[in-house]
């Protein structure tokens, strides 16, 4: 790790508060930890803000797989864009119900788009993006 610099930040009293209580049900050992997370999570919107460079992403969809051609237009939307899919997880939430979790990596605004598409088809109850970072800018 880098050097450490130490510095000061005001706040009002509740504010704090509500954020050591936070702080403690997530787990965290200290401020300083929780704002370098805060920090990093900044860094990583500004990162897909820019729209350039590669990065990474996660799509999480829930779909009803008995719905007419869900399953098949999914899997073919994957296929169709095989180079930038990393990996998928399917799993069964119940008789009627499926989750996929795809996981992306590419240029920031084309993995978005196939994301985007992904959580647009017709029958996906859930379609949730969660963007990522290869790492390369942030410690």
């Amino acid at each position: 790790m880098d050097d450490l610099i130490r510095f000061g930040v005001s706040l009002p009293k509740k504010l704090l508060e509500d954020f050591d209580k936070d702080n403690e049900k997530r787990g965290y050992a200290n401020r300083s930890e929780a704002i370098r997370d805060l920090i990093r999570s900044r860094l990583v919107s500004a990162e897909w803000e820019d729209g350039e460079g590669e990065s990474a992403a996660a799509v999480v969809l829930v779909y009803d797989h008995h719905r007419h051609g869900v399953t098949e237009q999914l899997t073919q939307h994957q296929h169709d864009h095989h180079e930038c899919i990393i990996s998928s997880l399917h799993a069964h939430l119940d008789h009627d119900n499926c989750m996929e979790v795809i996981l992306l990596k590419g240029e920031a605004s084309r993995i978005r788009n196939i994301a985007e598409n992904l959580s647009s088809y017709k029958h996906v109850k859930l379609g949730k993006f969660i963007p990522a970072t290869l790492g390369n800018k942030i410690e």
